[in-house]
């Protein structure tokens, strides 16, 4: 499998605890599409990539400030200029009040056939204390505007840990978005990340985080919640309904190949050795160097053996499947048992795996004290 990311680095306003690249705008300049198809001309005509695509996937940023023409000419491009298969799963992020009724018409018209909604709570006086610039109606009103359209396969993102949340309240929204049937739910802890307003606010106390056992008990009851609404856990923070695991974020957790377009996109394929790229981060520089018939990378990492093979455990164990046994050996040639016998034996202690024929695997205790399992295979 492998996968298309591009990145859409504009919003109306940055949220308060967001560190992604990207930039304060009211829609998403021209100038900004033409380098784009640029980059994306120059990738193809270089011919390293993947013999076929089953993802392309929208992320920002808000992807929805996007006019229907621009998406139409993005999605054209990348149609032309990749082998992209039958029945490929192609993504948008979406943000509630920024995707008017007539976009998604568009969006839906041009090949787009997955939505992720970022709703986060329920709540509006969280919403604002995170910086969020919409209501819950206006979620509720993107949501059936998206279905209205043919969007039959939705994700929407929500959030524990927000300053000043509830227990009741992060159930609340749960119980909301499982009532409404979508088909997939990504439901992520807060994370306080520096040089944020967020961060500032709780660093000079202005703002106060629930404390770290309330945090637990929220996860705790999210992921007893939403397997009871007949969302089954495949990843940490990902549940859905059979069927509609998000096929490009599958392709990351199993260190696919995927090529990224935009400022400050990511990609990696495999030339000889596993070879990982990254973008510029800055608008000025990412538009100029392409205006010059230059790729705009700031990094080019061929990775040793041994790398390759821990970003394949690291990821791998995201998942609540785990590791394919039979995978990791056809593609290293050593079982991952062989490879990482100590890691294995000090999780074996802490009772925090599963291991069968089939696949390695942290169990839920595991998961929620990941880092300090993937600190044994470093």
């Amino acid at each position: 499998m492998a996968g298309i990311y591009l990145h859409i680095p504009f919003c109306i306003r940055k949220c308060a605890y967001c560190d992604f690249v990207s930039f304060a705008n009211a829609g998403v300049p021209d100038q900004y599409i033409d380098a784009l198809l640029t980059e994306i001309d120059l990738v193809a005509r270089a011919g390293e990539y993947p013999a076929a695509f089953d993802t392309v996937f929208f992320g920002g940023g808000t992807p929805s400030l996007l006019t229907g023409a621009q998406m139409q000419r993005i999605m054209t491009a990348v149609y032309e200029k990749f082998p992209i298969r039958d029945g490929a799963e192609c993504s948008m992020e979406i943000n509630p009040g920024t995707a008017a009724r007539e976009h998604l018409e568009a969006y839906r018209n041009a090949g787009i056939n997955r939505l992720s909604i970022g709703l986060q709570s329920t709540h509006d006086a969280l919403l604002k204390s995170i910086g969020r610039i919409h209501t819950s109606a206006q979620f509720l009103d993107t949501l059936n505007a998206a279905r209205e359209t043919g969007f039959d396969n939705i994700n929407v993102d929500v959030m524990h840990g927000l300053p000043g949340q509830t227990l009741a309240q992060y159930q609340d929204t749960l119980e909301t978005v499982c009532d409404l049937q979508v088909q997939h739910v990504s439901s992520y802890a807060l994370i306080l990340e520096e040089h944020t307003p967020l961060y500032a606010n709780i660093e000079s106390g202005i703002t106060k985080l629930p404390d770290e056992d309330l945090i637990a008990d929220m996860q705790d009851m999210g992921i007893d919640y939403l397997e009871s609404r007949g969302y089954h856990r495949y990843e940490i923070s990902n549940f859905a309904r059979d069927g509609f695991e998000c096929r490009h974020n599958l392709n990351y957790w199993e260190n696919g190949e995927y090529l990224g377009f935009g400022v400050a996109a990511h990609a990696v394929v495999r030339r000889k050795h596993w070879t990982r790229y990254a973008n510029v981060n800055t608008l000025d520089e990412y538009e100029r160097m392409l205006k010059r018939g230059r790729r705009p990378l700031a990094e080019t990492i061929k990775l040793f053996p041994a790398d390759e093979m821990f970003e394949c455990v690291m990821l791998g164990l995201r998942l609540t499947r785990g590791i394919e046994r039979k995978a990791f050996q056809k593609r290293f040639g050593v079982d991952v048992t062989e490879a990482y016998s100590d890691a294995l034996e000090q999780l074996r202690k802490r009772a925090w795996v599963i291991e069968t024929d089939n696949a390695i695997a942290l169990n839920r205790k595991g998961l929620d004290l990941q880092n300090e399992a993937l600190g044994f295979f470093m």
